[in-house]
């Protein structure tokens, strides 16, 4: 995703493509910088500690020479015990510090991960509807489930054996040296044949690592779609499509990770090679030195431990490096989440609004566009909503009344004119502070997979237990949730698949109830209650309209009866205007769909 030239929110039409973008971001690995510096004890302590487990290792070679050269001679021999007895505490030195290595480099990953994860979907909370029309819902869960996954991989261990693997690198190179600097003229001298593949095949391994991930939250976005859609899958009896298309995915998932792990394998398999072929060379020249009689049999079992040391440690590298690319792949794909600014943002110096809040609204010759849907959805658009006014929004689906209330809440601004709260603009108001004084219905009631108190109290977090169950009684809920196996407590489900649609809207009704705010707002409150339960509701309704603004979107005019005004929306602009009696006898679009809806209720 890319911005707008002024930077308030996404430009999708002018989004560079994938390779464009990656060459923009060289070090998405640096993102993990700060949180490990929140964490910089821990970090300090893990890396002395792996400093000391790589710096005992090293030790090792040298008691090795001083035994062979040594500890086998009759005038040494009591020496030996001492010798053994040395590396025994060198041993115990090195399983604590490992140990120790082990358990805070890998929960400083488990910290690290679980703090990104938690960044990452408190910024998803800030961005704009706007980002999410453009994107799968599925891909983000990927990205913050398998690529944090994967950086914690990276962090918790890879990271760690790199650290290890590089100190036994640049300390058996330096000890090579000190032991015998011609052998390591042999080594050193291979070093740039190593490093050249390691470079090359890196970069192939992460872009091959990047195209796995990216193939793998396809799969998962199309499975998140999938479940959240059973019944209409096998309503329709498409399990056979859904599973072909799927296993098709997954399949391409399965062939960028097999390309991913042959590049890495085909690294790992040269730079072995390479390092333990000069190995080989030098323990034969070695040989012939010590033939010669100018180098000691134990010198060059040192020499050859360090030759083992420095090339196992490159070796190493070789086959952390590709996991380190994978995690540098997902840090990338979550950088660009992160780097997403919302299109609505809090204006740097935000106007408080009125106190006590009213609720009026107005409507300046609004023009709106959805930024990824073509065509002009509100075009000039102008009306006025009183402090304490019931106003309904009637008109044919497609005509632009869901779109209003979208533009109350700010969830997008105008693309011409401007709207006022209370006599205050919107784009100068904080969203937070906006939306706080508001309280919505929608056509699709939202019930999240929690309790029954906690979906009513999620309007208004703070609310007490008899709140909540006032408010519930006071949008006839409580009655069949008292029926429920748990009553209050009864958990529903995802989106509140246990209960009839019905039942979830009265839930929704509630929590807007619960709220409290000068603004209600209710698109189709009663579309889905039976006649019975739709009366009911409508008691409720009235009631909780009495000392508030209230905006009603209804196409079952008979909800629209009491409000103190109609307007009829028809593609993006008022065509009417009136009472229910007024409109009705009118002869135009309203009486046209009243006589309709009538007709087909006697009939």
């Amino acid at each position: 995703m890319s911005f707008s030239s002024d930077g308030r929110g996404l430009d999708v039409a002018n989004a560079p493509a994938p390779d464009e973008r990656r060459k923009l971001n060289l070090r998405p690995l640096a993102r993990l910088v700060p949180y490990i510096v929140r964490y910089r004890g821990r970090a300090v302590a893990a890396l002395a500690a792996l400093i000391v487990a790589s710096l005992t290792t090293l030790i090792v070679p040298v008691a090795v020479r001083r035994m062979i050269d040594f500890g086998f001679s009759d005038k040494a021999a009591q020496l030996i015990d001492s010798y053994f007895a040395v590396m025994v505490l060198v041993v115990a030195v090195l399983a604590v510090s490992s140990a120790l290595r082990f358990y805070l480099v890998t929960t400083l990953g488990e910290r690290i991960v679980a703090d990104l994860r938690s960044d990452v979907f408190a910024h998803l909370t800030r961005l704009s509807p706007a980002y999410f029309d453009a994107v799968r819902s599925g891909e983000i869960v990927s990205r913050l489930t398998a690529d944090t996954t994967q950086i914690k991989s990276a962090v918790g261990a890879s990271v760690s054996i790199a650290l290890r693997n590089l100190v036994l690198f640049v300390g058996g190179a330096a000890m090579m040296v000190v032991t015998s600097p011609k052998l390591s003229l042999f080594v050193l001298g291979a070093i740039p044949v190593i490093v050249l593949p390691l470079v090359g095949f890196g970069r192939a391994v992460r872009r091959r690592g990047r195209a796995a991930q990216d193939t793998l939250a396809e799969a998962s976005g199309y499975a998140n779609e999938l479940i959240g859609a059973t019944r209409t899958l096998q309503a329709f009896t498409n399990e056979k499509l859904a599973r072909s298309r799927f296993a098709t995915a997954v399949e391409h998932a399965y062939v960028a990770a097999r390309g991913a792990t042959k590049a890495r394998a085909l690294l790992t398999a040269v730079v072995i090679f390479l390092v333990f072929a000069s190995i080989v060379v030098v323990l034969w020249v070695g040989a012939q030195d010590v033939l010669a009689g100018d180098m000691t049999a134990g010198r060059l079992g040192q020499f050859v431990l360090y030759a083992v040391f420095a090339a196992g440690g490159l070796g190493e590298l070789s086959q952390v490096w590709g996991e380190i690319t994978q995690a540098s792949g997902a840090a990338e794909r979550l950088s660009e989440i992160l780097a997403v600014q919302p299109a609505i943002r809090s204006p740097a110096k935000p106007v408080a609004l009125p106190r006590p809040a009213n609720g009026g609204v107005e409507f300046h010759h609004v023009g709106f566009s959805y930024p990824t849907r073509p065509g002009v959805v509100l075009e000039n658009l102008s009306f006025s909503v009183r402090p304490g006014e019931k106003l309904a929004l009637v008109g044919p689906s497609g005509a632009g009344k869901s779109t209003i209330f979208q533009l109350i809440l700010r969830f997008y601004d105008p693309v011409s004119g401007n709207i006022t709260f209370d006599g205050v603009g919107l784009t100068d108001v904080d969203p937070a502070e906006l939306r706080s004084r508001i309280a919505l219905v929608p056509q699709d009631s939202i019930v999240f997979a929690t309790s029954v108190r906690e979906n009513i109290q999620f309007g208004r977090p703070e609310a007490t237990a008899a709140e909540i169950e006032k408010a519930a009684e006071a949008a006839h809920a409580a009655e069949f949730i008292r029926r429920l196996p748990l009553g209050f407590e009864t958990p529903l489900g995802e989106r509140g698949i246990t209960l009839s649609a019905g039942q979830r809207q009265r839930i929704a009704i509630a929590r807007a109830i619960l709220r409290k705010a000068p603004l209600l707002l209710l698109d189709e409150a009663t579309s889905s209650l039976d006649a019975e339960s739709e009366t009911l509701v409508q008691q409720a309704l009235k009631r909780l309209m009495l000392n508030r603004t209230s905006i009603v979107i209804a196409h079952r005019l008979a909800t629209v009866q009491f409000c103190d005004r109609i307007l009829v929306i028809d593609n993006g602009h008022i065509v009417e205007e009136g009472t229910h009696a007024s409109l009705a006898s009118a002869g135009g679009l309203y009486a046209r769909l009243a006589k309709l809806q009538f007709e087909m209720g006697a009939a």
